[in-house]
């Protein structure tokens, strides 16, 4: 006899990690300072990690959005001085995202504003079992990827 669908493990898996999903961002968005979603925050962590340009439709991809999510998302940026948006040199119809010094130190108080809710969940595990989970998620993360 075959489990119900809903008692899988794979099926439970992608419930837990919905739900976590849904959880942390509550989190982030509740830590991070006004004006700034959890959208906007990817973004800025994004540029601090990679550096360089992106277009907005390289951004979109990357984040699983639609290209009018992202341009609304980098529109709030943008008023906020927090990323450049500018015609790209090379083709002029296209556009290129930069971060600004203003959204590279707006990402550092994110970060700072995130350390102690980071830190309480970092606080109620052990960190063997963070450890212990990436390998499986990283795997999961890349075949999703290129699986898409």
């Amino acid at each position: 006899m075959s489990r119900p669908l809903k008692d899988r493990p794979d099926v439970r898996f992608f419930t837990e990690v919905a739900l976590i999903d849904q959880l942390s961002r509550q989190r982030v968005e509740r830590a991070l300072p006004d004006g700034l979603s959890a959208a906007s925050f990817s973004v800025l962590n994004r540029f601090a990690r990679l550096g360089g340009t992106q277009s907005p439709a390289e951004l979109a991809a990357a984040f699983q959005v639609t290209k009018g999510a992202m341009t609304n998302t980098l529109q709030r940026l943008e008023e906020q001085g927090l990323v450049k948006v500018e015609a790209d040199p090379a083709d002029g119809r296209r556009k290129r995202v930069t971060l600004t010094e203003a959204g590279a130190r707006r990402h550092t108080e994110c970060l700072s504003a995130l350390k102690p809710p980071l830190d309480r969940v970092r606080g109620a595990f052990p960190e063997a079992e963070f450890e212990a989970a990436l390998p499986f998620l990283e795997a999961l993360r890349a075949w999703l990827d290129a699986n898409r």
